[in-house]
């Protein structure tokens, strides 16, 4: 962990000398990349030295244990118990700021989620879900900005696409990727039989031009009449965009913004996205023989998590965690599956 420390230290003056530098705020990407590195070294840098701090503290208080006045020694002993624990906090928290992240942890993410099986009952799952992973952003007071939303039936998703905006949300939000299921008695069925019905969940960390440089030769980009319900700009006219990446067929299709250049931008940030996506998926599948993964990388084929309304359940797969409060994880309550995935990430980890 030395080592570690002193290469971030240095790092976070190299990093302070490159945004003193004039040539980088004429880069915006550029300073936005070295601001985000900046912020990760300056918490090592300030918890290095608050560890510095106490460690004088603590060793002061041991040397005042041997004083014959017994008042002296009395507080010294007391400022030993006080310092003791909070130094291991800051130790375990400085290794944990140490330990090699994947280095999109601390992007925003983009979240899309699709309706699968089920017809109409997989859509209202759909919007369930968007309502479940937006409640979670509010409590934690990210931004969620609506990228695309496909109306279903009886209230439902077809599909929801929105960026979550916040300290570490692709970190936090990653290993929801993948298939959710729901069993239930949906709203359509008049006998009271359980259904089981299906949404897959991909999450992806937000690409920056700097990360996937896309060349206009590569895309084709059409226009059509957006569709849907009620709006001024629905309808009436050209602005809804369809994007397509030539190379890899990737498409992407925008129509919730009022103007086609509007939608054609956010086409655009949701490829360079799902591109980044694509890249990072053929990395980790080049390592995955080294790798034990039950979390792993959230592969969108596999079956993550079960909601059983009737038996008030929620099951994720990949860790055997099982908790019996489907209300408040519905409305966003998610902290207790998303800390039990990262401890099984970290604990595998550190295993392999």
């Amino acid at each position: 962990m030395e080592t570690r420390l002193r290469q971030a230290l240095a790092r976070a003056e190299e990093v302070a000398r490159q945004l003193a530098d004039p040539e980088t705020a004429r880069s915006p990407a550029r300073l936005k990349q070295l601001g985000r590195e900046h912020a990760q070294l300056d918490a090592i840098r300030q918890t290095h030295q608050r560890m510095q701090r106490l460690e004088s503290e603590l060793e002061q208080a041991r040397e005042v244990l041997a004083d014959k006045d017994p008042e002296l020694s009395q507080l010294a002993r007391a400022d030993v118990e006080r310092l003791r624990p909070e130094l291991q906090r800051l130790e375990a928290a400085l290794a944990e700021l140490l330990s090699p992240a994947d280095p999109f942890d601390d992007r925003d993410a983009i979240v899309e989620i699709r309706a699968g099986t089920g017809g109409d009952e997989a859509a209202l799952f759909a919007a369930d879900l968007f309502r479940m992973y937006t409640r979670f952003c509010e409590r934690r007071g990210w931004k969620v900005e609506i990228l695309s939303l496909s109306p279903g039936t009886l209230g439902g998703l077809k599909e929801a696409v929105f960026a979550a905006r916040g300290p570490k949300a692709y970190g936090i939000l990653r290993y929801e990727s993948g298939v959710h299921r729901v069993q239930r008695v949906p709203v359509t069925e008049q006998q009271g039989r359980i259904h089981t019905s299906a949404a897959t969940v991909a999450v992806l960390p937000e690409a920056e031009e700097v990360d996937m440089k896309i060349e206009d030769k590569d895309l084709r980009i059409d226009v059509f009449r957006s569709g849907g319900p009620g709006g001024q700009s629905v309808n009436t006219t050209d602005s809804a965009v369809r994007v397509t990446h030539l190379p890899t067929g990737l498409e992407v299709k925008c129509q919730d913004q009022k103007s086609q250049l509007q939608n054609k931008v956010k086409a655009l940030e949701i490829l360079r996205s799902r591109l980044l996506d694509r890249m990072v998926a053929e990395q980790e599948a080049a390592r995955a023989k080294e790798r034990r993964a039950q979390v792993g990388t959230g592969d969108r084929s596999q079956k993550v998590r079960t909601y059983n309304f009737p038996q008030n359940r929620v099951t994720d797969h990949r860790i055997h965690f099982t908790t019996h409060n489907i209300d408040e994880v519905m409305d966003g309550k998610l902290d207790d599956l998303i800390s039990a995935l990262k401890q099984a990430q970290e604990k595998e980890r550190m295993s392999a």
